[in-house]
């Protein structure tokens, strides 16, 4: 099981927590999740097609999506 917690514009909520599970289903909830063990923290700037991913261990990384969006939010990723 993996948790992402996000903060910022352009989410259902400013704060959220998406669980992703061993079986590949996802779930999100309102709010910060405890307990959670940081691994990694990310900014994503989602600008129309256009993501920037900036993570603390993965480094920078670029994507295109299929939907125009706007997005900024700073994120932790771990368990």
């Amino acid at each position: 099981m993996k948790k992402y917690t996000k903060i910022g514009i352009g989410n259902t909520w400013f704060v959220r927590t998406e669980i992703e599970h061993d079986d590949g289903s996802e779930s999100e909830m309102k709010g910060f999740i405890k307990p959670f063990k940081m691994k990694s923290a990310y900014i994503r700037v989602w600008l129309g097609m256009n993501v920037m991913i900036i993570d603390s261990k993965e480094g920078m990384k670029f994507s295109k999506k299929d939907r125009r969006k706007f997005k900024l939010m700073i994120g932790f990723s771990g368990l």
